[in-house]
């Protein structure tokens, strides 16, 4: 072992000798994602190596996370399975060409052929030949509240997924593995919707204008008070939409001569906002402190391209719940690196805010954290408070500028007040202003039901990704034939889920994903792991090959973490 492996095992990281077959880094060690160092009779065969040099003094707590590697067999067989589709794809094409089939997609007019043409038929292959097979797996209409269960309209296509039409009848009481509804609050009795019936009341459903023109109501000031002082934060501004938080508010915050590095599986949002910004944007491994630092590194040393003059404005930008992988960003790391190098964080906690933290307060209340220390804090209301539209927080200097500059806020109109009052009643909820212990009841609730279906589909012998506090849950799929299968069994035992395959995800990386919720009860969740394990067998998805469960903590019961 080199002198700098055994510093790593020193500041807490877990190492072991590969096994036969084993990636191995550059030492002949694979590292587990685990800051405190694990008893050495366990090991976690085929991980994936991030080659992460991670620093555990910054950490006060466990940092647990699995990304267990694709068996050989199962990714050549994705491999192939992918190949035969598309062969069978460029047949089908043919078949349409000569009017053999029935051809459903866009095509371009005869008289139409000497023009540039508006449908790209190649661009066009993967949906045509592949994503129709399975469409009926998504956009299922949904007739209730989507709560912890809902009602779906039953729908049938005759024409292989190219249309659908409804039968009539109602699917009841599925239960609902799919929506982002963290702490329950998507319902329509209770505290919150009766306070936003009274809000529709009182200020109608529309506001009809813009936040700087006649649209800026005594409710949207009250709302920006309350989640400046839940985050901890000078100030705050919300808009009506959360997609667009990111995407109309990045290119107010760096332009041209701006370097943005941004993680590489960062929203859809913030990548559109960083190009719209039209700042020089470089890609960083996921959640991979060392390629951060080479970045950083990097751009101070070497400035900008050709000129070598230093960047106007350096801006980090990450998540912190990753919606796809279930990982929680290493925010006391990026903190230290962003001191380190005079940058600027962008943390956008859309799927963290109010899921993690002991107060709910996201990732930042997750690792107790100062919120000073993240220059714009940006999030969604749309999961966790069950309403919709963002916000971004921060000085007052830094709100006071987008509220001149910023597209949303100057020409998006203002959100409806009784969605404003949705997430003021849950707000305080969660904060406990409400005189009742319902927020801190629902928060630990939700961290139980994480702990349990994690723990659970681990036994069972799934590949689950993520971290042991996330609760969106992903299992991975693999084969593109699974994909649909797995949806449609899943439905048959009236369990909603969401399945996502390639281009979403990595080819050979198709998964299920769950989302855990503090509406869920324990006989819902075992419902649902019940019918998981009955198509898991079906379909043969326990690809696990750990040769044993995660070792407890000893020193740390499962209670004390939960509390904690």
């Amino acid at each position: 072992m080199t002198e700098s492996s055994a510093n790593k095992l020193l500041n807490g990281d877990a190492c072991h000798r590969t096994a036969n077959g084993s990636k191995a880094s550059k030492n002949g060690f694979v590292k587990n994602h685990c800051l405190f160092q694990q008893p050495h009779k366990y090991r976690r065969p085929r991980e994936k190596n991030q080659n992460v040099t991670h620093n555990s003094s910054l950490y006060k707590k466990p940092f647990l996370e699995s990304f267990e590697e694709t068996p050989l067999l199962v990714a050549v067989l994705t491999y192939m399975g992918y190949g035969i589709l598309t062969i069978f794809g460029y047949l089908r094409d043919f078949l349409r060409h000569w009017n053999i089939e029935k051809c459903h997609v866009a095509r371009e007019r005869e008289e139409q052929k000497d023009f540039v043409p508006l449908y790209q038929d190649f661009e066009n292959f993967y949906t045509r030949n592949l994503y129709m097979r399975i469409r009926d797996n998504w956009n299922r209409p949904i007739c209730s509240v989507p709560g912890a269960k809902m009602d779906l309209v039953e729908r049938v296509s005759r024409d292989y997924n190219w249309t659908f039409e409804h039968t009539g009848k109602v699917v009841k009481d599925v239960i609902n593995m799919g929506s982002y509804n963290y702490l329950g609050f998507a319902e329509n009795t209770g505290t919150c919707a009766d306070a936003a019936i009274e809000a529709t009341q009182a200020y109608g459903v529309g506001v009809g204008s813009s936040r700087c023109e006649m649209g800026n109501l005594d409710i949207h000031e009250e709302m920006e008070q309350l989640v400046a002082r839940f985050l901890g934060v000078e100030s705050s501004m919300t808009f009506g939409m959360g997609f667009a938080t990111n995407s109309m508010n990045i290119p107010a915050l760096t332009g041209k001569g701006c370097l943005i590095l941004s993680d590489e599986l960062n929203h859809a949002s913030l990548v559109l906002g960083a190009r719209l910004s039209g700042s020089t944007i470089r890609v960083f491994k996921h959640n991979n402190m060392q390629s951060l630092e080479k970045l950083l590194r990097d751009a101070i040393v070497h400035g900008q391209p050709r000129t070598h003059r230093p960047w106007k404005k350096i801006l980090i930008v990450v998540e912190g719940i990753y919606s796809m992988e279930g990982s929680i960003v290493r925010l006391p790391e990026v903190i230290a690196l962003k001191k380190r190098y005079k940058a600027y964080l962008y943390l956008d906690e859309a799927h963290s805010i109010g899921a993690l933290g002991p107060n709910g307060r996201g990732v930042v209340d997750y690792f107790g954290l100062d919120p000073k220390d993240v220059d714009i804090m940006m999030g969604t209301f749309t999961k966790s408070f069950g309403a919709a539209g963002g916000y971004i927080g921060g000085k007052k200097e830094l709100i006071d500028y987008l509220r001149r500059h910023s597209h949303s806020a100057l020409y998006a109109t203002s959100m409806s007040p009784p969605v404003a009052q949705q997430i003021i009643t849950s707000m305080k909820i969660i904060m406990g202003e409400d005189g009742t212990t319902l927020g801190a009841d629902r928060l630990r609730q939700l961290s139980e039901n994480t702990t349990y279906f994690r723990r659970k589909l681990r036994e069972m012998g799934f590949i689950i990704y993520g971290n042991d506090d996330s609760p969106v849950v992903p299992m991975m799929l693999y084969m593109p034939a699974k994909i649909g299968a797995f949806g449609r069994e899943m439905l048959k035992r009236n369990i909603g889920t969401v399945v996502v395959g390639f281009p979403a995800t990595p080819i050979i990386e198709s998964r299920a994903r769950f989302c855990v919720s503090a509406a869920h009860t324990r006989e819902m969740l075992d419902t649902a792991l019940e019918a998981i394990s009955d198509v898991g067998d079906l379909l043969q998805l326990k690809y696990s090959r750990r040769e044993q469960p995660l070792p407890s903590l000893g020193w740390m019961s499962e209670e004390s973490l939960l509390q904690n």
